[in-house]
C-alpha cells in the first residue's frame, strides 16, 4: 500500500503531458530534423553562393511542422498548449518580470558558455556553422524570423513538452532535464560532437530556468535573443 501510495504521488507530481507513443513520434521527427540540417549544412559548404534563404525557409517549416505535432498529441491527451508553456502572463509586471528573468539568465547563461567553450576548446564558429550565418537584407530578416521561431518552438518542444515527458517517465526532475538537454544537443549534431556538448549544456541551464520558473517563457525570450544577436553580429562583422 506504501509503495503504491509512492507510486501514485510520483505520477501526480510529474504528470504525462501526451502518451509515450506521441513522444516517440516526436523523438523521431527530431531524428529527422538533425539529418536534414546535416544535409543542408553540407550543401552549403561546397557552394560558391550558399543558399541561405532556402535553409532558412525550410528550417522555419520543420519548427513550426514539430511545434503542431505536440500540439496535436496535447490535445489528443485533453492537455492544454498552456501545460507546456505555462501560465499565462496576466499584467504588464508579469512581461515585464519574464523579461528581466530573460535578461538575468542570458548574461549567466552566455558567461557559463564561454567558459565551457574554453574548456572544450571550441573557438569562434567555422566550416557549415559560420556559413548558415546570415550577410545583410533579406538573409538577415529571415535569420530574425527562424531565431524568434527557434526560442518559441524550440522551448515548448525541449523544455515544455519533452523535459515534461521525460520526468514523467522517469519520476525525477533531474533526470528530465538531463534527458531533455541531451535530447537538444544531438538535434545539433550537424555542428560537431564539441558543439553538441555544449548545446547539451546550454540545453540544461534553460532546461533548469523552465523547471525553477514553471514557465518556458523566460527562455523562449533568452533563446530568441541569443540566436538573433549571433546573426546580427555575423552581419555587422562581415561589413
Amino acid at each position: 500500500m506504501e509503495t503504491s501510495a509512492l507510486a501514485q504521488s510520483a505520477s501526480d507530481r510529474y504528470p504525462q503531458a501526451a502518451s509515450p507513443i506521441h513522444t516517440i513520434l516526436v523523438l523521431a521527427a527530431i531524428g529527422g530534423w538533425a539529418i536534414c540540417h546535416k544535409i543542408f549544412a553540407d550543401q552549403l559548404s561546397p557552394a560558391a553562393n550558399p543558399n541561405r534563404v532556402r535553409y532558412y525557409i525550410v528550417t522555419l517549416f520543420y519548427e513550426w511542422l514539430l511545434f503542431v505535432l505536440v500540439v496535436a498529441g496535447l490535445r489528443r491527451s485533453g492537455a492544454s498548449v498552456f501545460i507546456v508553456l505555462g501560465d499565462h502572463w496576466h499584467s504588464v509586471r508579469q512581461v515585464l518580470r519574464d523579461i528581466g528573468i530573460a535578461a538575468g539568465f542570458w548574461i549567466v547563461a552566455a558567461t557559463l558558455l564561454w567558459i565551457f567553450g574554453w574548456l572544450l576548446r571550441i573557438g569562434a564558429p567555422g566550416g557549415n556553422t559560420q556559413l548558415m550565418l546570415p550577410h545583410r537584407g533579406i538573409e538577415l530578416t529571415l535569420w530574425i524570423a527562424l531565431s524568434v521561431t527557434a526560442g518559441i518552438c524550440e522551448e515548448a518542444i525541449f523544455r515544455g513538452y519533452l523535459q515534461r515527458q521525460f520526468m514523467a517517465l522517469t519520476k525525477s526532475a533531474p533526470a528530465g532535464i538531463l534527458l531533455s538537454a541531451a535530447t537538444f544537443g544531438a538535434a545539433h549534431a550537424y555542428q560537431g560532437f564539441r558543439m553538441v556538448i555544449l548545446i547539451g549544456l546550454y540545453g540544461a541551464m534553460f532546461g533548469i530556468l523552465a523547471y525553477w520558473r514553471g514557465s518556458v517563457r523566460p527562455g523562449m525570450i533568452a533563446h530568441a535573443w541569443q540566436d538573433s544577436l549571433n546573426g546580427v553580429l555575423a552581419s555587422v562583422m562581415r561589413h
